[in-house]
């Protein structure tokens, strides 16, 4: 490790002062950004923590129904948030205990790894991302692998969601790092069903239209049947082709809609 400093705002306002600052970087559970400083793979002068901060804080319902995750809330809390099982169930499988109790929503959700399980909940509930500076929808925030809607000095505070009459996840995880080698949210609302697929695109989450126009007809695994998903743009690595990884978007989504229905 190198040295820097760390400033540990108390209020959302303080943070995005402190985020001014030449070479500042903010800090939410480090679940990424330390292991990142120890490769020297990123050297910030200057670590904001969002950890401290009361009004990043904590799961509400809002006065439209909807949830209300505070961008600091780790994954442990919203395992054991009750009202939207497809959302605590997908936290409560993150990682290992020491994980869950330190990262959060916000820090995964601005990370935007391709591999990660929010994503898959943001863009298949529908969430809207609330910033210091504006509300973002997910269909507009997730841009690309690693890339996001965020502007340079953006913090998230915290993520709505409106609750589904049925939600599940499923993920087909890659046992080393336990992210997802291919992960499907599926949710059903009154208007439609939104599939959320993470672990397979180079392009990062997205969601699978065609599985989305079926499921919306007939809330069903049955109703999956002779879809499958394109290799072309899928990643392949040693734990997994192209074509292999298309084969799983079928599997885990089919699997996600058992587990909701």
């Amino acid at each position: 490790m190198y040295a820097f400093e760390i400033e540990r705002p108390g209020s959302i306002a303080e943070a995005v002062a402190a985020l001014k600052t030449e070479e500042a970087q903010p800090l939410g559970g480090g679940q990424t950004l330390i292991p990142t400083l120890k490769q020297r793979l990123a050297m910030p002068s200057v670590l904001v923590s969002l950890a401290g901060i009361p009004e990043m804080r904590g799961i509400c319902m809002d006065d439209k129904g909807r949830m209300c995750v505070g961008a600091s809330t780790t994954h442990a809390e919203v395992a054991a948030a009750e009202g939207f099982s497809g959302l605590s169930s997908l936290a409560s499988h993150i990682g290992d205990p020491a994980v869950r109790n330190r990262g959060t929503i916000g820090g995964s959700l601005a990370n935007n790894d391709p591999s990660a399980c929010y994503p898959a909940a943001a863009l298949g509930a529908g969430a809207i991302i609330e910033t210091d500076r504006r509300e973002i929808a997910a269909d507009d925030y997730f841009l690309g692998m690693f890339e996001t809607a965020l502007d340079e000095g953006e913090i998230i505070t915290q993520v709505r969601f409106a609750l589904p009459e049925r939600s599940a996840y499923a993920k087909f995880e890659q046992p080393a790092s336990r992210f997802a080698l291919v992960g499907a949210f599926v949710a059903k609302f009154e208007d439609g069903v939104r599939v959320a697929i993470t672990g397979a695109s180079e392009s990062g989450v997205f969601r699978w239209t065609e599985a989305e126009e079926a499921l919306s007809k007939n809330f069903d695994a049955s109703a999956l049947e002779g879809l499958s998903a394109s290799a072309e743009g899928m990643m392949g690595d040693l734990h997994g082709t192209p074509e292999y990884r298309a084969h799983l978007v079928g599997v885990m989504t089919r699997r996600a809609v058992k587990a909701a229905a």
